[in-house]
């Protein structure tokens, strides 16, 4: 219970800074991946301001074995960057660039109704279906799978 109370006000914090800082607005986000045209440098402090902060959790998390919460701290050890990595990164930002969502901010938006976060978002689970429709095939047909494993 005390961790789904956490969650849900973790994400709301998230969405209201989706909201206070732009972010959830597609045009405030197309007009910051505009650098040749009437460009507005005002996200890149908030993606400053997030990198600052992750920066400082990462430290601390780094020292720690358990979460606040009693979990048992995970952390990513893999250092090795992969094609597949490449072209997901290259994919996601070509997606951010066109519609001007990412996941999170899609996801405020759908919940406010707007039709084109309806088409980002069926297209991104879509997307997230075929991609784990590919990787059950490898695994059933002996490939080697490099994806998460479900706990």
């Amino acid at each position: 219970m005390k961790y789904n109370l956490l969650s849900l006000l973790a994400g709301l914090l998230f969405g209201a800074g989706l909201i206070v800082s732009g972010l959830a607005n597609p045009a405030k986000v197309l007009g910051f991946l505009d650098i040749a045209g009437q460009w507005d440098p005002s996200l890149a402090f908030v993606m400053g301001g997030a990198i600052l902060v992750g920066l400082f959790a990462f430290a601390v998390a780094r020292k720690r074995t358990l979460s606040f919460l009693g979990f048992t701290m995970r952390l990513p050890t893999n250092k090795h960057i992969e094609p597949r990595l490449v072209v997901g990164s290259m994919l996601f930002g070509l997606g951010w660039g066109i519609a001007g969502f990412c996941p999170g901010p899609a996801l405020l938006a759908l919940g406010a109704g707007e039709i084109k976060a309806v088409v980002f978002v069926a297209s991104m689970v879509a997307g997230m279906m075929a991609f784990e429709m590919i990787e059950r095939r490898k695994r059933s047909s002996g490939g080697e799978s490099r994806g998460y494993q479900k706990n």
